[in-house]
């Protein structure tokens, strides 16, 4: 379950259409929209680094076996062009979790 967390900061004008993004990132992953959730953070201010990026993506995935080193940064590239398709610089960082560690309960499903 890929958790993307997006931040930008509160004077960003820019849209930032998180469906059509969630839909490019189902294609680069091969994951699905029920288990590949986007987060918007939209914050006062961060501290500058040597980039000027409009926002800083943060990805949790689960490590499989396909996803090496190579394959991962690939992504990582691939996820900085779909933002730029929707006008966005993007600062991509990316950490793998072992599954064995990881633990997750959904709110109930009400009916």
């Amino acid at each position: 379950m890929p958790l993307v967390k997006i931040f930008s900061r509160s004077s960003l004008r820019k849209p930032i259409p998180l469906q059509a993004l969630q839909s490019h990132l189902c294609q680069i992953w091969n994951t699905k929209p029920d288990t590949t959730k986007l987060i918007l953070t939209r914050v006062e201010d961060w501290t500058d680094e040597s980039f000027s990026e409009d926002v800083y993506v943060d990805i949790r995935a689960m490590a499989r076996p396909e996803r090496t080193r190579q394959a991962v940064l690939d992504g990582v590239r691939q996820v900085q062009e779909a933002f730029k398709k929707h006008n966005l610089i993007a600062n991509v960082r990316l950490e793998t979790y072992d599954n064995q560690n990881y633990f997750h309960l959904p709110p109930p499903i009400i009916s």
